[in-house]
């Protein structure tokens, strides 16, 4: 198969486990991306260095992330999969897009603000510098395709502003402009098992579902996720009620079990308990077994294979270097294409 012209990149930091969000919000679409599309796919470690106050599992958390994305169908063949750190050129393009940032709009940025909130004694400049290093992640690879979530559009709208900056102030056309793609679908929101929001790698870890968890810590979380007291009755006593497509409306909490169901059972299935639901009959506990089922059917195979591969130190090495070599081939054509618009050759 032919691949299009376009290049896709993404990234993800090294930091906690990997979760049925990232799977169905990002994972499984760099699989689909990887028979398309010309992909580099990063591990964030330099990112992480912003809030890791000690690195001594560093490596266990780099090596685990690989192994989980790998796991769930990525192929190092077929893509650059790579350490952040491996491609010093990196660096080299955030020094030179730190000369066409200012402190004003980077003092501005959503996650600035939260980052100081969140850990006020560790304001360091690789926070406030975190989109400049991000851009730099982005156009090092001259990617015009980048599949990212609602959260992470601000920073790609920045990496689109250097790449006009750097453009405009040299007077040459070294980076495009990258846009957000996700095969022109709705990134998938995997909620919580708690009734508010979505699964978060670090915020309450029993109300999330990780690629690592066991089967029993699968169907324990998924026993204790909340209801309300059943059917239509039950979501007017619940408070807001919300509806999905073929759905009568619902609380929160119920609503969100049937969009985990429709991840993993059968339509028939999510008809099933629909049915039962509008009837006032259902029973949580034959949706949750029925749930979990499917969860640990899903996750199991993923968690076994990714174990197989964190364990093998030759194949991680191997993927590593061979993902390097790949990001640093297509990194040395941009930097030098840089430094020749800004003036940086002198022999």
């Amino acid at each position: 198969m032919e691949k299009k012209t376009d290049i896709v990149m993404s990234g993800i930091r090294p930091t906690g486990f990997l979760h049925l969000g990232n799977y169905f919000g990002a994972v499984r679409n760099y699989v689909r991306m990887q028979d398309a599309y010309t992909c580099y796919f990063m591990v964030a470690d330099l990112h992480a260095l912003t809030t890791l106050n000690e690195t001594r599992e560093l490596k266990t958390h780099v090596r685990r992330v690989m192994a989980e994305n790998i796991a769930c169908g990525l192929d190092p063949d077929k893509v650059a999969f790579y350490c952040q750190s491996h491609v010093p050129e990196t660096a080299e393009l955030y020094l030179f897009f730190n000369m066409i940032a200012y402190k004003g709009e980077l003092e501005k940025t959503p996650t600035f603000k939260d980052k100081v909130r969140l850990q006020p004694n560790n304001v360091n400049m690789g926070l406030l510098t975190y989109p400049v290093l991000q851009a730099a992640d982005i156009l090092l690879h001259r990617a015009t395709l980048v599949p990212v979530g609602k959260d992470q559009e601000q920073h790609l709208e920045i990496a689109r502003d250097y790449a006009q900056r750097f453009n405009q102030r040299y007077g040459r056309d070294v980076f495009p402009e990258p846009y957000a793609f996700n095969f022109g679908e709705a990134l998938a929101k995997v909620p919580s098992l708690d009734g508010a929001g979505k699964m978060s790698k670090s915020e309450n870890q029993m109300a999330t579902l990780y690629l690592a968890d066991s089967d029993e810590a699968i169907r324990k979380k998924i026993s204790k996720a909340k209801t309300d007291s059943g059917g239509l009755a039950g979501a007017a006593v619940a408070g807001k009620a919300e509806s999905l497509p073929g759905l009568p409306p619902m609380s929160d909490a119920v609503s969100n079990l049937f969009q985990l169901l429709r991840l993993v059972a059968s339509e028939d299935m999510v008809q099933k308990f629909a049915a039962d639901y509008a009837a006032g009959t259902i029973r949580y506990g034959d949706l949750k077994k029925e749930l979990a089922e499917g969860m640990v059917r899903f996750i199991a195979p993923i968690r076994e294979r990714a174990t197989e591969i964190q364990n093998d130190d030759v194949y991680l090495r191997r993927v590593m270097e061979q993902g390097a070599a790949k990001a640093r081939a297509s990194a040395r054509v941009t930097i030098e294409l840089a430094k020749d618009a800004i003036g940086l050759n002198y022999i």
